[in-house]
């Protein structure tokens, strides 16, 4: 929401910004599925460490 008004006040540059796993590109689902994957890892040895 930010990032749309910035832009239509004319704030932030008018640019495409890729949606997570629904923009066209497979650039974009790769960095995107590593993202997810390096999360879940994380959380995965956060609860692993709270036991």
């Amino acid at each position: 929401m930010a990032i749309n008004i910035g832009m239509t006040v004319g704030l932030a540059p008018v640019i495409g910004i890729p949606l997570p796993f629904f923009s066209y590109g497979g650039s974009s689902l790769i960095g995107f599925s590593i993202l997810i994957g390096i999360l879940l890892r994380l959380d995965a040895e956060r609860l692993a460490t709270l036991r």
